[in-house]
Parts: C-alpha cells; sequence; structure tokens
C-alpha cells in the first residue's frame, strides 16, 4: 500500500505542476491553485506514511547530527513522508508564485524558470521568483 499512495501522489503532482506552468488561465489551473487540495490531500498522504513508519519516534530536529540520522535511519515509509512534505510545500509555493505574478502582471513566460526551480529545487526556484519579480517591479516603475 506504500508504494501505491507514494505513486499516486509523486504521479498525480507532475499534473498538477503542469496545469500552474502550461494552463494557468483555465478553470481547473485556478481551482488547483487558489485552494489547498492538492497539498491537503498530500498531507494526508503524510499522515499516513508517519503513522506507517511509527511516528517521529526520538528524532531530534535541533542538531545537524540528529537530522542525519534521520536520513540514515529512514524506512520507505519516512522517506515517503519526507519527500510528501516536499512535494506539499514546494507545490504552495509554486501556487503562490503563479497568484502573486498574476497580481503583479508579470508574464507566465518569466515565471516559467521559478516554477521548474520550485519544483525541482525548492527555495531555489522561490529565490528565483523574488528576482524575477524584483526586476519587473523596477520595470514597471520606470514606465
Amino acid at each position: 500500500m506504500i508504494n501505491i499512495v507514494f505513486t499516486v501522489c509523486n504521479t498525480g503532482i507532475l499534473f498538477c505542476w503542469a496545469m500552474l506552468l502550461f494552463f494557468p488561465k483555465m478553470k481547473l489551473s485556478h481551482a488547483i491553485r487558489t485552494y489547498p487540495w492538492v497539498p491537503l490531500v498530500i498531507s494526508i498522504a503524510y499522515l499516513y506514511f508517519l503513522g506507517a513508519a511509527g511516528g517521529l519516534g526520538e528524532a531530534d530536529f535541533s542538531t545537524l547530527e540528529g537530522i542525519t540520522a534521520l536520513f540514515k535511519k529512514a524506512t520507505p515509509a519516512s522517506a515517503a513522508a519526507g519527500w510528501m512534505h516536499y512535494l506539499a510545500f514546494d507545490f504552495w509555493m509554486g501556487c503562490w508564485i503563479v497568484e502573486h505574478r498574476i497580481k503583479r502582471r508579470i508574464p507566465q513566460w518569466a515565471v516559467i524558470p521559478s516554477l521548474v526551480g520550485t519544483f525541482l529545487l525548492g527555495p531555489t526556484g522561490v529565490l528565483i521568483y523574488a528576482l524575477t519579480g524584483g526586476i519587473f517591479y523596477l520595470i514597471s516603475k520606470k514606465k
């Protein structure tokens, strides 16, 4: 069951990212990004995997050694839980980028690098968007 839930989430998120990247004006894309349906579903999967892993146990999030130990002791269920965490938050940030760029009237083509960056590298994509948004803000002020 762990593999099935993981595959459904991991594959389903690709469809959602494609909607953000290529079809941002469609009603379905609007519904996906303006209410956290996708992150909520992934959060349910996260809780499932966390339960299947036996919880967090004696996880130590306060030190680098503690975090390293979590990775070393990972099971398929705990690794899947960690991956769901990334999927949910990266997608949430991707939705924010699209909504923010619409409000700021930044062209869709200009945020594709930041969306791909967020999908693949999380915070790096958000940084790319911050730089892109800043450039477009400065350009709009000069007009």
